[in-house]
């Protein structure tokens, strides 16, 4: 999403403005403004047609898509199913992944292979499943340009007015008027300083359109490097070698291996709901020591199941004597260069400062995410968000942002509050919670005023 700059931080609304006002408009349309959407819905099915929240929610994409460049075939979810849209907010919702699996058929299947981690690409069916079930409450193909605050006569802020460009063209766009904008993007690829994306190198979230493209052109792949040490960089790995039998696939990260992640029953409590009010309520010194603590549950850690596999397979190689599979530990890309028939990756062994150049077809940076800067996705409505000490956007328990005393319209983040409401804030454990504690705080608010 690219919004914007420049320009007032507000507008006086105009008589011709935006008709129509909705009481809630969600930017972006991921699992997160997913769940908002169904919670949404669910509370108007309950309310006579007066009494509903109006809400709509835009999406740049042509339709709905979830790191659909990861949704490797065999590749599980990392989160138990329980933990979909709806089910911890609702257990009875005909919008959970059990009424889904119902729908198409393969409950008892399911059911049958005792596993509470259904494959990525089947949660992702499920999610476009749910989205198809709200398709009415969202505007696909709109990429937002501007979010700007709208003053009224005694100079307080009621809505904000959301500019997108529509399909029609580069000069086709719409405004819409909201009492409330729910913000939810997700993350950003993060990427070495430097680091220029092309053909030959990508970010983990190409992997499977690159891989396609490679395969379609007939392209021969003797060597793929893959930098990072988190789950993704291994299961880049692990699919690489799959996928090119011929190649050599080098694995390229600072650690000694690759870390366990600890899912262990207590430390997954930190995912509970509960835990959201403890960490909201902790000073701030023992909010970072929970987040230091429990970082190896989500950072740079990788499925055991995985990491045996891939080092069974490694070993085997060595018994067969032709090693396809590399592990370059304790080490780091110093630079790439672009050679006679592809990359020239040097890698740096940090003990001794000894470098090898690796001639390379590929390099996946397997880096990880970051949250985006909430100025760049806000615009000049982010200079009415209050912030810390630590320049980090204040937010209350409810999600909504912190705001001058002069800004009744409200902010909701849905991502991008690891530093308020803890680890769980970029993840699927507590989405279906959040949405409905957001409805929940949207009622409240339409009620008073």
């Amino acid at each position: 999403m690219s919004l914007a700059e420049g320009g007032d931080a507000t507008v006086k609304a105009p008589d011709s403005g935006p008709r129509i006002i909705h009481d809630v408009l969600g930017i972006g349309f991921g699992p997160s403004n997913l769940a908002l959407a169904i919670a949404v819905e669910e509370h108007n099915a309950d309310q006579p047609a007066a009494g509903g929240i109006d809400a709509l929610f835009l999406e740049r994409q042509p339709g709905f898509g979830w790191h659909r460049g990861m949704l490797i075939d065999d590749a599980t979810m990392q989160v138990s199913f329980l933990k979909d849209l709806v089910t911890m907010r609702n257990p009875t919702s005909d919008f959970s992944f059990l009424c889904f699996l119902r729908e198409r058929g393969r409950m008892v299947d399911f059911l049958n292979q005792k596993t509470l981690f259904p494959l990525r690409v089947e949660f992702h069916a499920y999610f476009e499943w749910a989205a198809a079930r709200v398709a009415h409450l969202v505007s696909y193909s709109s990429e937002v340009l501007s979010v700007t605050p709208v003053r009224d006569e005694d100079g307080g802020v009621q809505h904000f007015d959301v500019t997108c460009r529509t399909p029609g063209g580069l000069s086709a766009t719409v405004t819409h008027r909201a009492r409330n904008i729910s913000v939810a993007v997700g993350l950003e690829p993060h990427l070495p300083p430097g680091t220029a994306l092309s053909e030959r190198v990508w970010h983990n979230s190409q992997l499977l359109p690159r891989v396609a493209e490679l395969t379609a052109a007939g392209t021969p792949v003797r060597r793929a490097v893959v930098l990072g040490a988190g789950q993704s960089a291994a299961e880049a790995v692990d699919y690489l070698h799959r996928t090119f039998p011929d190649a050599e696939i080098c694995g390229v990260f600072a650690k000694y291996g690759y870390t366990p992640a600890d899912d262990s029953p207590f430390a997954n409590r930190i995912f509970d709901p509960e835990a959201v009010d403890v960490y909201f309520d902790s000073p701030s010194e023992v909010k970072q020591s929970l987040f230091d603590y429990h970082r190896s549950t989500n950072y740079s850690v990788v499925d055991m199941d995985l990491i045996e596999a891939l080092y069974a397979t490694a070993y085997r190689e060595k018994v067969q004597g032709r090693e396809r599979l590399r592990f370059l530990n304790v080490s780091r890309i110093r630079e790439v260069g672009i050679g006679d028939e592809g990359l020239e990756v040097a890698v740096e062994f940090l003990p001794t400062g000894e470098r090898q150049v690796l001639a390379t077809d590929i390099l996946v940076h397997a880096t990880g995410y970051r949250a985006r800067d909430i100025g760049t996705l806000l615009g000049e409505a982010a200079k009415i968000c209050l912030r810390d000490d630590g320049d980090a956007v204040r937010v209350g328990r409810d999600h909504r942002v912190e705001v001058t005393a002069d800004v009744h319209a409200g902010i909701y983040l849905q991502g991008g509050t690891e530093h308020t409401h803890g680890l769980a804030s970029t993840l699927l454990s507590t989405t279906a919670v959040r949405a409905g504690e957001i409805r929940d705080s949207l009622v409240s608010r339409l009620v008073a005023s």
